[in-house]
């Protein structure tokens, strides 16, 4: 399966700091989420990209998605603050639904 492009990982990159601001959660929390040993941006998105290596864009966005639906389960998830978080699961409905239109091959 084809790695995600240098355009790919800063379109990503972008992404994961505007979701982790509107969600109100930190680098620290999603390296928690993926089980990796460091918060730095580029081991986050380098376990990404294994993510996409061996389950595709649709496994990426649902291991998104997922951690999304864990936060919002946990208390201090950024509740208070309900704009935010619509904004932060609009992101991710309109990921996914890029991959279903064009990038969902191989997957």
């Amino acid at each position: 399966m084809a790695s995600l492009s240098l355009e790919d990982l800063e379109e990503l990159q972008s992404f994961l700091k505007d979701w982790l601001r509107h969600s109100g959660r930190t680098q620290a929390d999603l390296r928690r989420a993926l089980r990796v040993s460091s918060i730095r941006m580029p081991v986050l998105l380098n376990e990404l990209q294994r993510i996409h290596g061996r389950e595709g864009l649709n496994g990426l966005a649902e291991r998104l998605c997922g951690i999304d639906l864990l936060w919002q389960e946990q208390p201090g998830s950024g509740d208070d603050d309900l704009p935010d978080l619509e904004s932060s699961l609009g992101q991710l409905d309109l990921l996914l639904e890029e991959i279903r239109q064009g990038g969902g091959a191989g997957a």
